[in-house]
């Protein structure tokens, strides 16, 4: 990974992916981004894996026998029935896969930590995180690589700022949570929506327009037609995205575009678990039914290597 990659890890991740002629790169942000698969059943399950266990604990149940994944999954049903009652019901699997998506959250934040904490602490100041963090670049005024550092310090400067309430310059775990991941605290929304028509509005007008929309997530490279999917963008911008139909997306319009609130995806996709495994139609899932589709909710993978690829960690 380059060092600019590395520094854009720390803002938004939705905001640093590189676009190509044929794929999409999408704002919207994490409680609606369950996972960047595709939600269609009749192809696989990927996107139901991912939406329950979280995109990296996907990854290890694919490497399970259906036994082993079988097993495992029991374990997560104990957990997952709060009430103890023997069932899962909507609200407790929309819970859990909530906590799910917001794990890898809280570990990213406490890898960061123990980089930035620079004298233990157990607090984060600006001036830590700006010596942790672009220190040694900005000692070099002229990066052969031509990133402006300056400008990405600012900008995390003034998104510390925000995410530090009492205003000390010293940021608390919680703060510094607010900081990394600010889509993720309602007092923090402002600036997700400031820093994303920064990188969009190239004209500086303070909109965003048809173009500019387009541009952020499609990059033509002489292709002489444009994939579908770049055509049904410009639909959904003109039905939807610009809605007061003024030709372009104030901070307003772009913020029900970013951080959608009329939508609770994880409500949504519990449903749709529920749907496909409550062979009794009673409404919940005893632990037999969530088993009886292990294949749904996390999948398995019998591989050449076995239990030698597993990793055994319990949840």
């Amino acid at each position: 990974m380059s060092v600019p990659q590395l520094l854009l890890c720390l803002s938004l991740s939705m905001l640093c992916i590189s676009s190509k002629p044929t794929e999409k790169k999408d704002r919207v942000h994490h409680d609606p981004q369950l996972s960047d698969k595709v939600h269609d059943d009749a192809q696989n399950f990927d996107y139901d894996h991912d939406a329950f266990l979280g995109a990296d604990e996907a990854k290890t149940f694919d490497q399970l026998t259906p036994e082993e994944s079988k097993e495992r999954l029991g374990k997560i049903v104990s957990k997952i029935d709060e009430d103890k009652d023997g069932f899962v019901t909507v609200e407790e699997l929309r819970d859990w896969i909530k906590f799910a998506q917001k794990r890898w959250i809280y570990e990213d934040v406490e890898r960061q930590w123990k980089g930035h904490d620079l004298n233990e602490d157990g607090l984060i100041s600006w001036e830590e995180y700006k010596n942790a963090t672009y220190g040694y670049i900005l000692d070099d005024p002229d990066p052969d690589d031509g990133f402006n550092y300056k400008q990405m310090m600012m900008r995390d400067e003034r998104r510390f700022k925000m995410a530090d309430k009492d205003g000390d310059l010293t940021a608390t775990k919680e703060e510094f949570t607010a900081f990394l991941h600010p889509e993720e605290y309602n007092y923090m929304k402002d600036i997700v929506v400031q820093e994303t028509m920064e990188d969009i509005d190239k004209n500086g007008d303070g909109f965003i327009d048809l173009e500019e929309y387009i541009g952020d997530m499609y990059s033509r490279d002489g292709d002489a037609d444009e994939p579908e999917w770049v055509k049904t963008e410009r639909e959904q911008f003109a039905e939807f995205r610009d809605k007061n139909h003024d030709g372009r997306m104030d901070p307003t319009e772009t913020r029900d575009w970013i951080l959608p609130s009329d939508y609770d995806h994880a409500e949504a996709e519990a449903r749709h678990l529920l749907y496909e495994s409550d062979r009794d139609k009673d409404g919940k899932l005893s632990k037999e039914e969530i088993v009886e589709k292990y294949d749904l909710f996390v999948g398995s993978q019998a591989t050449d290597f076995g239990e030698a690829l597993v990793r055994h960690d319990e949840f």
